[in-house]
């Protein structure tokens, strides 16, 4: 087993809690264009870890007419501003990413959030300073999750080969993005967003790929820990 040199994390819902806020804002705006029956729940089954503009396809569907050419402007404004005084780490986070800095493992983050948003999420939770370099957002590629072209970027930025990095994701689109791009995942299902379905949640994450799946980071820690000892051995 080769050496895990780096570790590629998505960053909602992995590092910072910030899914049900995100899916509620998707939700609060699709209600406001008429879709009446819009509910946070609805979105995060469909579209968890999907980019903006496949989900801007589904709400332009429901609406029988194009979405307004601000909608996603729309939720991440509404987003943003909730971020304030709610954007919370995942328990864990600070201690996962200083110990993987100690032991000289590098970072990156694919997000499927727009440069805005990942920075602006980076610089409120405090763990900018993780990425300077390796931050990558959908934005930047021409495809999002489940293609691997995020991944691809994150492999550009670190110089690294896909078998030296491990991918931490919480939805099934960016397990299969993972695989795609030939890097082992693991999935986390310790966000709030999946709070009563975290045993089904992890099942669909194996069933797309994760070789294991973890409820604390703690444990996620702890698992490349075992891994680089066994690429030692």
């Amino acid at each position: 087993m080769p050496r895990t040199r780096a570790v590629i994390f998505d960053l909602d819902g992995c590092l910072v809690d910030s899914e049900p806020l995100s899916l509620e804002a998707i939700a609060v705006e699709m209600r406001n264009l008429g879709i009446h029956d819009a509910s946070a729940r609805e979105v995060g089954e469909r579209f968890l870890g999907v980019a903006m503009p496949v989900i801007a396809d589904y709400v332009s569907e429901r609406l029988g007419r194009p979405v307004p050419a601000d909608f996603a402007q729309r939720v991440e404004d509404r987003l943003l501003a909730s971020y304030a005084t709610k954007l919370a780490k995942i328990a864990g986070a600070g201690a996962l990413l200083w110990g993987l800095q100690g032991q000289g493992t590098a970072m990156a983050i694919a997000t499927g959030g727009s440069l805005r948003r990942m920075a602006a999420t980076l610089e409120l939770a405090g763990l900018a300073q993780c990425f300077a370099d390796t931050a990558c957002s959908a934005e930047e590629v021409a495809n999002g999750k489940p293609a691997p072209d995020l991944f691809v970027l994150a492999l550009e930025r670190l110089g690294l080969k896909p078998g030296e990095c491990l991918v931490l994701e919480d939805s099934p689109h960016g397990i299969r993005g993972a695989a795609a791009a030939g890097i082992p995942a693991i999935g986390f299902v310790g966000g709030g967003h999946l709070d009563g379905k975290r045993d089904q949640h992890a099942a669909v994450l194996r069933d797309a790929g994760a070789i294991a799946v973890f409820t604390e980071l703690s444990q996620v820690a702890a698992f490349i820990q075992e891994r680089a000892q066994e690429a030692t051995n």
